[in-house]
């Protein structure tokens, strides 16, 4: 399993009710993207920079449970792992913001996630199984 110590190939994270306006203005100060634009149904993207690196990012609107996905693909990201977005997520956009604790490798639990809230909160979860 991948430790906070160790930096992420991506990013992903899931948004409760994020607006589109709040997610722009976060994703201009933390990695100087320009605005999302329309890429197919319910789905945006963008480009941001992080030191000399490009960022492709994009957004996928209902996801999972109500929850629009995130995704960065890049490791060249201000964070080294999906908790360390997550977080810095919930407290910029003031919504919980979720994502996996499961790695990548063989016998990681996929359905373990953690639960960051705007206010600081945090809990491990199982989702989807767990309530709301």
């Amino acid at each position: 399993m991948t430790t906070d110590a160790m930096r992420y190939p991506d990013i992903e994270i899931y948004l409760a009710k994020a607006s589109r306006d709040d997610l722009d203005d976060w994703l201009r100060v933390a990695i100087q993207a320009d605005t999302l634009a329309p890429a197919g149904k319910q789905q945006w993207r963008t480009r941001g920079r992080f030191g000399h690196d490009e960022i492709p990012v994009m957004l996928v609107e209902k996801a999972a449970d109500g929850f629009a996905s995130l995704w960065f693909d890049s490791p060249h990201t201000p964070w080294d792992t999906d908790r360390a977005c997550a977080r810095a997520a919930a407290a910029h956009l003031g919504c919980e913001v979720r994502c996996s604790l499961g790695g990548w490798q063989p016998g990681d639990d996929p359905d373990r996630f953690l639960r960051v809230f705007s206010d600081g909160r945090e809990e491990e979860i199982t989702w989807p199984d767990s309530g709301r």
